[in-house]
């Protein structure tokens, strides 16, 4: 995300001289106008690129812009009138009833769920693996929204569909094992010089652990083959990373995407939940590794507590409680397997901050104050909630989301003040965090 979640800034790692000179003149003037200048200074006209997306003649992913009645074949993602429609329908429906649609029993007359899978099915169609969204500058491949999209077909019963994503991981990895910001679908090199972003080796580490969870006992050996590369090099990168006196990553952009110049809760977190993961990989399978990855995730999270936890775990480190963001999520169920106290308070808390007028969720506590909610922040509150067993809390956030979506039905990346959808639709971050937050809350 630049100033945007999904289109990140042009080297967020390695920022231009002008780029600071002008960071330091907008704090100068924020400190002489207000807040609200910044509101004034940012609010801009919320557009929707698109309703949601579908496949169209030959099995093309085309936008869809308008009324989806009469326009898409009823429950699927698919163009009606075509002389593929039929055919790709009848692939659709396949494809769901070969997995399971996670039912919410407070929202059994939604298709939200469904819609959600859909659209994963759809943006992942292209190359076999997810991209963020349709529209130009969301279609490359994210670490982070695809270990959230591999997680979601694992649970839902899609499991080659979610090896395909970690095979893709394994392709795009270097070796130093730590990722770039983004991809290009076909695997062939990154679309800019946005940098490495570290949490992408936990986020890569925790989705193999989410699909590895859903392998069925006799297939275990060869899914761990096929990935153990993945993890390996995932793991040494993570190792290495914390080889610091701090015992915190080196400071790196993480999911805001922009230049970061002190740690942030969300790289350290997720490192940690990626080496938790890699402990669970290795446990049975590696002893010797094992040990290492499970001491370095203990280690991780008490330098996490020690470090953060004075202050309420706010987003940087140093920084004020009520700078909470999505960090805290990360230090929580599901990607962690044990619930920190200090950190559950902060995340009970951080809507007090995060909300905004629409009642969706910003990035974060200190994200500024243009009131657009995100549902990549909504979702994944509503994920964690889930996750943590607090089923009012996460039907609430959910119940938000579907009565935000497009008039197809699609997840929409932001709302607008007043209510609208806007940005890109649909998302995939929001969509897999969705059907993983109905798969806990179905159990």
């Amino acid at each position: 995300m630049s100033t945007v979640l999904s289109r990140p800034l042009a080297g967020a790692a390695r920022q231009p001289r002008s780029r600071l000179l002008g960071l330091l003149a907008l704090v100068v003037v924020v400190g002489l106008c207000g807040s609200g200048f910044v509101s004034d200074r940012f609010a801009q006209p919320l557009s929707l690129h698109a309703d949601t997306v579908a496949l169209g003649p030959q099995g093309r992913v085309v936008e869809v812009t308008g009324d989806a009645p009469g326009i898409l074949v009823p429950g699927t993602r698919v163009l009606a009138g075509t002389p593929d429609s039929a055919r790709l329908a009848a692939e659709q429906r396949a494809w769901l009833a070969a997995g399971t649609v996670p039912v919410v029993t407070e929202l059994a007359d939604s298709t939200m769920v469904r819609d959600a899978l859909l659209d994963l099915n759809v943006l992942s169609r292209t190359d076999g693996v997810p991209v963020a969204g349709w529209s130009g500058p969301w279609r490359y491949v994210w670490p982070r929204d695809s270990a959230l999209v591999a997680a979601a077909y694992a649970r839902t019963g899609h499991l080659a569909d979610a090896e395909r994503v970690l095979t893709f991981l394994g392709r795009v990895q270097p070796t130093s094992g730590v990722f770039q910001a983004r991809y290009l679908p076909d695997a062939s090199g990154v679309p800019d010089d946005r940098g490495d972003q570290l949490d992408g080796t936990g986020w890569a580490l925790w989705a193999t652990a989410q699909v590895a969870a859903a392998v069925p006992a006799p297939d275990r050996a060869g899914f761990w083959a096929r990935h153990r590369g993945l993890v390996d090099r995932s793991s040494t990168a993570a190792l290495g990373l914390l080889a610091r006196p701090s015992g915190l990553p080196p400071v790196s952009a993480d999911y805001w995407e922009v230049w970061e110049y002190r740690p942030t809760l969300a790289t350290a977190a997720l490192l940690r939940a990626g080496l938790e993961a890699a402990c669970t990989l290795y446990t049975g399978r590696d002893e010797r590794r094992a040990a290492a990855v499970c001491a370095a995730a203990v280690r991780l999270g008490a330098t996490i507590t020690a470090r953060f936890g004075p202050a309420g775990y706010p987003r940087h480190l140093g920084g004020s409680p009520d700078s909470v963001d999505l960090g805290v999520d990360f230090l929580l169920p599901p990607f962690a397997d044990v619930v920190n106290p200090g950190a559950r308070a902060a995340w009970t808390a951080a809507p007090r901050w995060m909300t905004r007028p629409a009642g969706g969720l910003a990035p974060g506590g200190s994200w500024r104050p243009d009131g657009i909610s995100w549902t990549t922040s909504t979702s994944t509150y509503a994920l964690t909630a889930a996750a943590l067993g607090d089923r009012i809390t996460a039907v609430s956030w959910l119940r938000w989301l579907d009565a935000h979506r497009t008039t197809a039905g699609s997840l929409p990346e932001k709302v607008g003040p007043t209510g609208q959808p806007g940005a890109v639709a649909p998302l995939t971050w929001t969509a897999a965090a969705v059907v993983l937050a109905a798969a806990d809350l179905q159990r």
